[in-house]
């Protein structure tokens, strides 16, 4: 990632303005610890968007570079963030690789959404089906291509996957597929409720040694459930027997709902892993629950504003940066900063949600007034709970 190291005070007067972009203000690190290094946060707009460059101390010198927490894309802008910034302070540089940084252009695909997409836009009148964690994409494209009238979305986090199978959809011009690189533990929760004719789970990773990363949960369950239509299935297909009899147990005695179960089912279409597992004699086990109930419709629509005023240096001299934990989710303040020259201003950088995919935002106060920064979080239920809990921390 592009970096500049350089001499001299790190500390530029804000506002200003450089290459069209607007610098706002500067942030340095709060610590109760005094032997603990300075760390600053420089808040930058271009173009309605908002990110951060972060500024460390590197042996007697500082290096500035991108915020992780609030990196954007193309890397060009955090590229030319930098350079302005370096400008202005106007100090000795003594590295640079801001100059010769070449950029990978990422070309968007039509059939490739991200999150915000389904939690915003997605609408349609088609019947949907969902693959989760479709690999080589072999059984997702069959039944695409065969069942044309079917809204087909498929997840999957290993990305070289996505790309073979946004190159098929374009080769076999096949256009009722979505592709989300998206954890699907969580993704259910952004579909509307009895939505869903199939759900297919195809050989996921057992995670006998850490079962708790399995897909399957009583709270996948749940959501499966909600978001099946009355007769819609969730089909379980794998070639581990302790996964086979992990979600068997989980699934007996369900409410509103049965299960199928089967061993060595022909399908029309096969995984490449499958038939080398066929050809060592591996047996393949299905276990489908069908749903026999409708569930309520949810609403996304919460308000994840903050309706009181903060006293920031109160905050920061009582505050406790021990993660708070409830059940299966947490809230976590890991770091504060003041805005230099501003009274009553800082951040508050903060971790919490679900275990499986936590997110961290910085919070902004200006003024005492509280907001988060780069936009609100998705209102999944673990970051509902967590901002809920987050508001009881602040105004203690």
């Amino acid at each position: 990632m592009p970096h500049i190291v350089f001499k001299s005070n790190p500390i530029v007067k804000t506002p200003f303005k450089s290459n069209n972009m607007e610098f706002l203000f500067v942030a340095q690190s709060f610590s109760k610890e005094s032997d603990r290094k300075t760390e600053y946060k420089v808040a930058v707009k271009y173009q309605n968007r908002d990110f951060m460059l972060a500024i460390k101390e590197k042996d007697d010198n500082f290096l500035i570079k991108s915020d992780k927490t609030t990196r954007i894309s193309p890397v060009a802008i955090i590229k030319d963030a930098i350079n302005s910034y370096a400008k202005e302070n106007g100090t000795d540089i003594l590295f640079t690789n801001t100059s010769n940084l070449k950029e990978k252009k990422e070309i968007p695909h039509k059939y490739l959404k991200d999150i915000e997409y389904f939690v915003d836009d997605f609408k349609t009148d088609k019947k949907i089906q969902i693959e989760i964690g479709f690999g080589s994409g072999r059984h997702l494209l069959y039944q695409a291509k065969n069942n044309p009238n079917v809204q087909f979305i498929g997840l999957e986090i290993h990305y070289p996957s996505i790309e073979q199978l946004l190159k098929q959809l374009e080769l076999q011009n096949i256009t009722n597929v979505l592709v989300v690189n998206y954890d699907a533990r969580l993704f259910m929760e952004f579909i509307e409720s009895n939505q869903v004719e199939k759900i297919f789970v195809h050989f996921p990773v057992p995670w006998d040694k850490k079962p708790h990363r399995r897909i399957f949960s009583k709270e996948f369950v749940n959501e499966a459930l909600r978001v099946l239509k009355i007769d819609g299935t969730l089909e379980l297909r794998t070639d581990s027997r302790n996964y086979f009899d992990f979600c068997v147990d989980l699934l007996t005695n369900l409410n509103q709902a049965s299960i199928l179960i089967d061993v060595n089912k022909e399908l029309k279409v096969v995984s490449k892993y499958e038939d080398r597992w066929r050809r060592q004699g591996k047996n393949i086990y299905d276990v489908v629950l069908v749903s026999k109930s409708e569930d309520k419709k949810r609403d996304l629509n919460f308000d994840f504003s903050f309706d009181f005023d903060l006293d920031l240096n109160r905050f920061c001299e009582q505050s406790s940066l021990k993660a708070l934990i409830m059940g299966n989710y947490f809230v976590h303040i890991e770091e504060l900063y003041k805005i230099l020259d501003k009274e009553n201003s800082g951040l508050i950088k903060v971790t919490m949600g679900n275990f499986d995919r936590p997110i961290t935002k910085y919070i902004l106060v200006l003024n005492g007034k509280v907001s988060y920064y780069q936009g609100e979080p998705l209102p999944t239920s673990s970051n509902i709970i967590s901002h809920k809990k987050l508001k009881e921390v602040l105004q203690k």
